[in-house]
């Protein structure tokens, strides 16, 4: 019996945004253990927030993960490269985007940066796609240079001549941006409006006082997390109150707060959202297969080829019979079919939202555009990487700790904290971090007396490492990317094949799309599932105290 699951609806989207801008509310009970009250503030003030479950950020669909055949889908090797051997993994649920970040996704976060930045050019060149990607030596593709990104015309197509690392800047964005506007929003920080002066005065950027330098600098999320936020900006009128007794009576003061202290949002709160950001090569190809649509109590009916049920490429259903379900080229100068019967109705790229959507509601993860994954590209991945979460790109990095007496984060100009190479696989001793020795060399660890190698892209690789790009072009900047494009034949419809690209590499035919961890119970819907009804945990109705007389 096939099944469709679309998860995840617009109004159980909304749902979850909810639960977790509600998550902050204090909830009852004791400690299981000690037997404390919790969010007690004569006790020592210790909060615990309700249990949530929080639901996906803007733009996102929730993916219930499990286990799956990673190349299983593929039935030819056409290029003889071995490179995608079937093994059997296990993806844990994750969010990923319904949709490729379209042009107008890209033109908001330049206008960003130039209203932030206004006079920060290079920022803004960085982040400027290369629309150059379009010119070809015998294309007339010209009108593509100056329009593709730019005009209306094509708002709601793909952004293309993205970088792997214009892409993953762009998620680190997204993701403080969303925050943000949760903050703002539910009134955890200033509004917009506050910030703009009630709508009487000139809008401003909005920007944040930060208690360590008195300027004003974007929102970052991790220097929030870390308390490096304070003054007008920071503080909204609905903060949370701070139960702890030693608490400052004057914080929230500059946001009218006169009923005891108050405090920001902290990650236990369960209210921010967690990083945007690339997904992984298994759960691109996980969420692209979508077989949770043809699978019951954990019988599989049907494989698949593509990101839809047949072995063909055009619809078999009696009102769009024959039609191409994806954006592809079909032959040689063949890339929309014939003048008055338009097949798949696309010359290049299509909009994000065309063609029907696979069975977890994706759509275009077939043809269109390429996407980016995060992995580094490795033809042995498929042998050599782990069978949970599977993932080559690990190179392990620290926020730099400016003053570590008041832990405080090292910032760049752009207000966000600077990142430094992690200097051990484990957590050191307080005499280790205090040390002058660890302050004057961070790279170093006491390991077994060697220095601690943070990247482990080229973990269990048996190549020499000084041979690549030598002898290959594949090197530890080269990724992954999937899925096939408007100018790429059917073969590379299928989730399972591979190619590489190096990271300050563009195309016109690779975009990109975000994803995103789940927190908490894998299971995305219950209802309708047997379940295990355990008992009300009866620890607290066992303690008691003896009364003296």
């Amino acid at each position: 019996m096939k099944r469709k699951i679309i998860l995840f609806t617009t109004g159980l989207l909304a749902f979850g945004v909810l639960l977790s801008s509600c998550s902050s509310k204090k909830s009852a009970g004791a400690s299981s253990k000690t037997g404390w009250k919790y969010n007690d503030k004569y006790n020592g003030g210790f909060q615990v927030s309700k249990k949530i479950k929080p639901g996906p950020g803007p733009g996102l669909i929730a993916i219930e993960g499990g286990t799956f055949a990673m190349g299983g889908s593929l039935n030819q090797d056409l290029a003889y490269e071995y490179d995608n051997l079937k093994r059997r993994v296990t993806v844990p649920s994750f969010y990923m985007d319904e949709t490729e970040v379209s042009n107008v996704d890209w033109l908001e976060y330049l206008y960003w940066i130039r209203r932030t930045f206004p006079s920060d050019r290079e920022y803004y060149y960085n982040a400027l796609p290369d629309t150059l990607v379009w010119r070809q030596p015998l294309s007339y593709n010209e009108p593509y240079v100056t329009n593709y990104l730019r005009h209306p015309a094509f708002q709601d197509y793909p952004v293309v001549g993205v970088t792997w690392e214009q892409a993953n800047q762009y998620a680190e964005w997204r993701t403080d941006r969303v925050n943000e506007n949760i903050l703002r929003d539910n009134g955890y920080m200033a509004t917009y409006k506050d910030m703009a002066g009630g709508g009487k005065g000139k809008a401003g950027a909005a920007t944040t006082t930060t208690a360590s330098s008195g300027s004003s600098e974007p929102f970052n999320t991790d220097i929030y997390l870390n308390g490096q936020y304070t003054g007008p900006g920071a503080e909204g009128k609905k903060m949370p109150k701070d139960l702890n007794p030693a608490a400052s009576t004057t914080a929230g003061a500059t946001a009218g707060k006169s009923k005891g202290p108050v405090r920001p949002i902290r990650l236990e709160d369960g209210v921010l959202k967690q990083p945007y950001r690339l997904p992984t090569e298994a759960e691109w190809e996980y969420a692209a297969l979508a077989l949770a649509g043809n699978t019951e109590y954990e019988n599989i009916s049907d494989g698949k080829i593509y990101t839809w049920n047949g072995l063909g490429v055009r619809s078999p259903k009696k009102k769009t019979q024959g039609m191409i379900l994806a954006n592809f080229k079909r032959g040689e100068g063949d890339n929309m079919g014939t003048g008055g019967y338009l097949n798949d109705k696309a010359d290049i790229t299509a909009p994000v939202v065309a063609y029907l959507p696979n069975d977890f509601g994706l759509y275009n993860m077939a043809g269109n555009v390429n996407e980016w994954t995060a992995d580094t590209y490795r033809k042995l991945s498929f042998e050599d990487f782990e069978d949970f979460s599977p993932f080559r790109g690990n190179e392990y990095v620290n926020k730099e700790v400016k003053d570590r007496t008041t832990g405080l984060y090292t910032k760049d100009k752009y207000g966000r904290p600077v990142k430094v190479a992690a200097k051990s696989g484990k957590k050191q001793k307080w005499s280790e971090i205090d040390s002058a020795a660890a302050k004057a060399d961070t790279l170093k660890s006491a390991i077994a007396g060697k220095p601690y190698d943070p990247d482990f892209r080229g973990e269990k690789d048996t190549v020499n490492a000084d041979l690549y790009g030598v002898t290959t072009l594949v090197n530890d900047r080269s990724k992954v990317y999937k899925g096939g494009s408007w100018n790429d034949r059917a073969y590379w419809l299928n989730p399972a094949t591979r190619r590489f690209k190096q990271q300050d590499d563009a195309s016109a035919e690779i975009g990109f799309r975000c994803a995103m961890s789940m927190v908490g119970a894998p299971e995305v819907i219950s209802k309708g599932k047997p379940q295990f009804k355990a008992p009300k945990s009866k620890a607290n109705s066992r303690v008691k105290t003896p009364s003296v007389k």
